[in-house]
């Protein structure tokens, strides 16, 4: 076992309250391609012409059957590891809330209860009109999807270019960030803010700041902890270790 985690899992198992940033990193291990890799969705489509609120009003058609592309692939894909040692999380601390900046839904498939999505969620669709959010919608070949209610044109229920993010999920986030006394940093490039902004606000109120990520970041500079690998090896590891100490 490595000493570091050995070390981690001591300090976190006098800890309480807690919390997770989770990025495309973590998801790319299911399977789900990430936007900024080198495989990413992003090098084969350009975001301006498909995940903005004006390439919907300029061509629908084109935006949802890309995205139902992609609902049919995170459809498809199952948690990892990282996924449900974050749900075991949830049982072995008081407060454990995981912030994720994915929209594939699998930290719920997982397991998880105490999800905040900032970036919305693939398998949920938004009526342009009235405003009202569907968990289940269908996409039929040549069409449209309409709101039953009102006609008007559905979306998906994801946060576009030049869109603010949810305030209520934020909001939320910075004050599960302020009140955490240790805050994961996963998979994400921490580039991306306001999002990015988290682990730097849970660090200036003392948490302790744990990065698992497979490349350096600008959070590796005020990490306690920093791993550098694929976070459905480490985190378990994190995890069995933590149940040896509280045991």
């Amino acid at each position: 076992m490595n000493p570091k985690i050995r070390e981690l899992a001591r300090i976190l198992s006098k800890m309480k309250r807690g919390a997770a940033l989770t990025g495309a990193g973590v998801s790319s291990e299911s399977g789900v391609p990430t936007f900024r890799g080198k495989d990413g969705l992003w090098n084969k489509y350009r975001p301006e012409d498909l995940a903005t609120p004006e390439a919907f009003m300029r061509n629908p058609k084109l935006v949802w059957e890309w995205y139902n592309w992609r609902i049919k692939l995170v459809k498809s894909t199952e948690p990892n590891p990282a996924h449900y040692t974050l749900k075991e999380f949830e049982s072995i601390f008081e407060e454990f809330h995981t912030i994720t900046q994915n929209v594939d839904n699998l930290h719920q498939k997982a397991g998880s209860k105490n999800v905040i999505e900032l970036h919305g969620n693939l398998l949920r669709a938004r009526c342009t009109g009235c405003g009202k959010i569907y968990t289940d919608f269908e996409i039929r070949e040549g069409e449209l999807p309409r709101c039953p209610e009102c006609g008007a044109l559905l979306r998906p229920d994801v946060v576009w270019f030049g869109e603010m993010l949810p305030p209520d999920a934020l909001r939320k986030s910075f004050e599960i960030a302020r009140n955490s006394e240790f805050f994961f940093v996963i998979g994400t490039s921490a580039v991306v803010y306001p999002a990015a902004q988290l682990p730097f606000e849970a660090k200036e109120m003392g948490a302790l700041i744990i990065e698992v990520n497979i490349e350096k970041t600008p959070v590796t500079a005020i990490a306690d902890f920093s791993f550098m690998g694929k976070a459905g090896e480490i985190l378990p590891e994190i995890l069995e270790e933590l149940k040896n100490v509280k045991d």
